[in-house]
């Protein structure tokens, strides 16, 4: 059976398919998209990874989608077209949507004060190291909700780095997924920034905070609103902050140890309800939902009729944000890129040490999961496993496969 006809038979009965095709009829070779499961393969045999599951779709259909390995190593079950996988950070972008879709509708615009919002943040200061203790300085001027969306928002994240700023995080009860989205708001809010506003690009929680201001405005909980806005009308359902206690034969898990680095892996329960509705990480999806948001942003912004967000709020969405006046020192930034309103958007041809187009944009999640959108070639890759250590190898080898099986 080949991939194609897979998936067919597996997509979960709850989340229609998008079409398929022959690759050849939208531009795609079969023989360099069977060297994607290939490579893939060679890795399970190698025993980096349990299993993964790759789409490849172009010009609104797919071409590829396989499933390589194990969806567990501690069970003989293969790897599903239907896994349920957390996808963390592939969480940003649909918040970073939902945003967008508040200002579409006229509630906020995005040069707004977070603390128009959340009034804990109008107090803000910046945290500046000076032999070894952390003096507080006032800040030039207010973060923003563009701030927030670009990560030039001044906060940032407890296992980015090991500064001063980054301790005060690990040591608070930021990660617990027992406070609720205010909580963490307000917790936030009472930490020195990393950096001025606006002047340096720290990949942060920038995106809870973005959440909660959807609370805020919308009356609504983060799930509420996403599930009504967002993932119901893409019929993507599939895609909340935990999964029932029916679907446990479906869950995605890694090695107890990772086999690149050694490190204990230990990712949240799928099945427990959290009172945090991180809109930084916490979503947990499927392969076709996942692949139906893709669709939606490579179509301009809707999708079977359903009009999500429009085709110019979308580009601005797309668009780099960072001027060149903001200082990126980061490994998740790669060369010849920049950052939109939540995704990566690809600035130069060159530079980058992997194949793509001006304007690509993308985003992954740190347990593995990955996506981009290529709007040149019409053509997006959604790819998900559970293994951390090497999810930036891998990314990158998987940017190498597609690109080369594009005719």
């Amino acid at each position: 059976m080949n991939a194609q006809t897979a998936a067919c038979q597996t997509a979960t009965p709850q989340t229609p398919s998008l079409p398929q095709a022959k690759p050849q009829t939208i531009g795609l070779s079969s023989v360099r998209l069977e060297r994607i499961s290939d490579a893939f393969k060679r890795e399970v045999d190698k025993g980096t990874l349990p299993g993964a599951t790759v789409m490849v779709a172009r010009r609104g259909q797919i071409g590829w989608f396989d499933t390589i390995g194990r969806q567990s190593p501690a069970a003989a079950t293969p790897m599903a077209h239907d896994s349920i996988f957390r996808i963390f950070s592939m969480t940003k972008p649909i918040v970073s949507v939902g945003i967008m879709m508040l200002v579409e509708d006229g509630h906020f615009i995005l040069g707004d004060p977070v603390a128009k919002f959340i009034p804990e943040f109008a107090d803000q200061k910046v945290g500046v190291e000076n032999n070894g203790k952390l003096d507080l300085i006032p800040v030039k001027r207010q973060m923003t909700v563009q701030d927030l969306l670009r990560h030039t928002s001044g906060l940032t994240y407890d296992h980015t780095g090991n500064g001063l700023v980054q301790q005060l995080y690990q040591q608070s009860r930021l990660r617990s997924r027992k406070i609720t989205n205010a909580e963490h708001a307000t917790m936030i809010a009472g930490m020195p920034l990393i950096c001025q506003p606006g002047a340096e690009w720290h990949y942060s929680r920038s995106t809870d905070v973005l959440g909660r201001i959807i609370e805020v405005v919308s009356g609504k909980s983060l799930g509420a609103f996403l599930t009504e806005r967002i993932l119901a009308p893409l019929q993507m359902a599939e895609t909340a902050f935990h999964t029932p206690e029916a679907n446990a034969g479906r869950l995605a898990e890694p090695f107890p140890t990772d086999p690149w680095n050694g490190d204990k892996v230990q990712l949240f329960n799928m099945l427990e309800k959290p009172a945090m509705e991180s809109g930084g990480g916490g979503l947990v999806s499927t392969m076709m939902d996942y692949a139906r948001f893709c669709q939606m942003l490579l179509n301009g912004g809707s999708l079977d009729g359903s009009r999500i967000i429009g085709p110019k709020m979308l580009e601005l969405m797309a668009s780099n944000h960072l001027s060149p006046t903001v200082k990126v020192d980061s490994p998740l930034m790669p060369p010849g890129h920049g950052f939109g309103l939540g995704f990566a958007v690809r600035t130069h041809q060159g530079m980058a040490p992997f194949p793509g187009s001006l304007g690509q944009f993308f985003w992954s999640g740190m347990a593995g999961t990955f996506f981009f959108i290529d709007p040149a070639e019409e053509l997006f890759t959604v790819f998900m496993m559970q293994g951390p250590g090497q999810r930036e190898y891998i990314r990158n080898m998987l940017r190498d496969l597609v690109y080369a099986a594009v005719e």
